[in-house]
């Protein structure tokens, strides 16, 4: 899946571009009349229009000629970025898209950048919660901001007709915002404004955007929509690979991350009981046996499999008692479930007729023990998912070459899993279109 970035400014095309990149895409930014780097190894482009404070028609040929330059790179998605304080020809671009795509397009603009307190209720922009016309960007001398109502800023330069989506209706997620898109289109608005104050708000609205495919809908927007439409789509686009997470922590943050993750993926675990990879009796060999055949008829139906020992009911284990009863140390328990844990992902690797394309690890006992399994040398490590995590490729073993995330078990937010794996997927769309060439 290849995206192109219209942006009215380097700034904007550059933060966008790089929001792409730590989902996965491989991009580049580039201005306008430039060309497309002949090396095309990229999957994002993020072309500066400079047509911020260009007079309207200049702004509209820019965009148009744009967008022809994306189409012909071989662009799946365009996305317009504009500015996070809604200054620019915001009208003007979008209509122009609009004119460009054809009469089964649909502009669905979301101004809201959540992590840089831009959120949107009743229509309205909030910057820090105090409305844009408030702020310093009011007395901008090249584009002064008079209005904070979203709808009315774009009608200013638009000739089409634009609705509205509450607030309301997005916080009930996708189910909700499809029929109301829907509704919208049919009484011919073709630009549609949605509220948002989180970024699981933008997560459902391009949920939504995707599953609605009988009109051309292209995000319109400061960057976080591009970015989680173009993951969204590049998902829902990709043949069916096969995705091994393995956890072992319990603490509540990773039950959280986890939870998201099923909720998000419908996926249905593979739960192994750490009370019985808690012993150096045969137990230990019953559960992981058990757990792998468990795994290798779930894999067959599942795109994600997750195996962990963090269950609905898990709890945490008194080790101290079941190392004095085992007569051995809380250490060795300790590694014989984190060791458990790495045998069934490790049999599941080896003997599935599937190849698996990557996999996700939370904790480093966990991780250390996947190492010792498969006997890898390494893993050439090769970016940053987020603050943590790492991603990159086993070297030696039998994971060799295998694409892996890993994190400690206490970082990031419920969401970072779910990032984690999507990331994973972006980046084997990203390898297959290379290796198509």
């Amino acid at each position: 899946m290849k995206i192109g970035i219209i942006a009215d400014d380097l700034t904007g095309a550059n933060l966008t571009g790089a929001s792409l990149a730590k989902a996965g895409f491989a991009s580049a930014t580039i201005v306008f009349g430039g060309e497309v780097p002949a090396v095309n190894d990229f999957t994002s482009i993020c072309v500066d229009t400079d047509s911020r404070y260009a007079p309207v028609e200049v702004a509209k040929e820019r965009v148009t000629a744009t967008y022809t330059q994306l189409r012909s790179w071989g662009a799946d998605i365009i996305a317009k970025r504009i500015d996070s304080t809604i200054r620019g020809n915001l009208g003007s671009e979008i209509d122009a898209l609009l004119e460009a795509m054809g009469d089964e397009s649909v502009a669905i603009v979301v101004a809201s950048y959540p992590d840089s307190g831009r959120v949107t209720s009743g229509g309205y922009l909030l910057v820090e919660g105090v409305p844009v016309q408030e702020t310093g960007v009011a007395k901008d001398p090249m584009n002064p901001i008079t209005k904070s109502y979203i709808p009315t800023v774009i009608a200013e330069q638009s000739r089409f007709e634009i609705g509205h989506i509450g607030l309301s209706d997005v916080l009930e997620g996708k189910t909700a915002i499809i029929p109301k898109m829907r509704s919208l289109i049919e009484q011919n608005k073709r630009i549609i404004v949605l509220d948002a104050v989180t970024n699981e708000d933008i997560d459902q609205i391009a949920e939504a955007m995707a599953d609605v495919q009988d009109r051309i809908l292209f995000p319109v927007d400061s960057g976080p929509l591009s970015t989680t439409y173009a993951r969204v789509k590049t998902v829902q686009n990709t043949h069916t690979r096969k995705y091994i997470v393995t956890v072992g922590s319990v603490t509540s943050q990773t039950g959280r991350q986890l939870q998201y993750l099923i909720d998000k993926t419908d996926a249905d675990p593979v739960y192994v009981d750490a009370e019985k990879l808690a012993t150096v009796t045969g137990g230990w060999e019953q559960e992981v046996n058990r757990a792998t055949q468990d795994a290798l008829k779930k894999l067959k139906d599942q795109e994600i499999l997750i195996v962990t020992t963090h269950s609905p009911t898990s709890k945490i284990l008194p080790l101290p008692e079941i190392a004095l009863k085992e007569n051995v140390t809380e250490e060795t328990l300790a590694k014989r479930i984190t060791t458990g844990l790495a045998k069934v992902t490790h049999n599941v690797i080896s003997n599935s007729d599937m190849p698996i394309s990557g996999t996700f690890s939370s904790g480093g006992d966990v991780t250390a023990a996947l190492f010792a399994e498969s006997k890898a040398q390494a893993i050439r490590l090769d970016d940053e998912v987020v603050p943590r995590a790492a991603y990159g490729k086993f070297i030696g073993g039998t994971f060799d070459g295998i694409p892996v995330v890993t994190k400690g078990g206490t970082v990031g937010d419920k969401y970072t899993i779910h990032k984690c794996i999507t990331y994973l997927q972006a980046k084997n769309y990203e390898g297959s279109v290379q290796d198509d060439k």
